[in-house]
């Protein structure tokens, strides 16, 4: 039997959910559902511990707005980590529960030193980052570009010259810089095919957004 009840479900989904009402718009609510929803699917199909899946991808991105607030000064996934291990504690979960649900959160990010190494936690880190590629990876590529106001396209600058953050940071950036090399860093046999269907896809717009841009469309 596992250790989350319906009525210890809605409670920490209720908590966790204050964390992203004042996220950016690709961090938001809306994001923590999918990753949940992709995290859940590839949890089945590798076997993974679907409870520890569950609640790490729920609160998988609560230490955003501290890592803003101290301009990245702070670790988003080291303290999410910690933040709901207090939070899991409270509420008054297994402490091997708690431990499993920590280290997901703590190696979920892109750029962490601390690879996953527990198969929750590789499910949790390839869900997160499924959720940037494909249609989605697209509008939410493009959704930061209108945050940092870039500009539509922008195919005849060199990109490794550009800055993050500026006219210059658009989504063709963003996919070319960072996004096009998810596919390769997948750590589960179902991330990474559900991540070449993904990148595809998003190689395809970007060559059609290229032609129409041209005027060759």
């Amino acid at each position: 039997m596992g250790v989350l009840t319906p009525e210890l479900w809605e409670k920490l989904q209720n908590e966790a959910r204050r964390y992203y009402e004042t996220d950016d718009g690709s961090h938001r609510w809306d994001h923590v559902k999918r990753v949940m929803a992709l995290a859940e699917h590839l949890a089945r199909c590798e076997g993974a511990d679907l409870e520890v899946v569950r609640v790490a991808a729920l609160f998988h991105d609560i230490g955003r707005a501290e890592e803003r607030r101290t301009q990245g000064r702070v670790c988003h996934a080291r303290y999410g980590a910690e933040l709901t291990r207090k939070i899991l504690q409270r509420h008054g979960l297994p402490e091997e529960f708690i431990k499993r649900v920590v280290e997901a959160i703590a190696t979920h990010r892109f750029r962490s030193p601390k690879r996953p190494e527990s198969l929750e936690a590789k499910v949790l880190f390839d869900a997160d980052k499924l959720d940037a590629l494909g249609a989605v990876g697209i509008g939410r590529a493009f959704l930061f570009a209108g945050a940092v106001g870039a500009r539509l396209h922008n195919p005849e600058v060199n990109l490794e010259e550009t800055q993050p953050y500026s006219l210059e940071d658009t989504a063709w950036r963003e996919f070319k810089l960072k996004l096009s090399k998810i596919k390769d860093q997948m750590l589960t046999r179902e991330g990474r095919r559900l991540a070449e269907g993904r990148y595809r896809f998003m190689e395809e717009f970007f060559k059609r957004l290229h032609q129409e841009v041209a005027g060759e469309v």
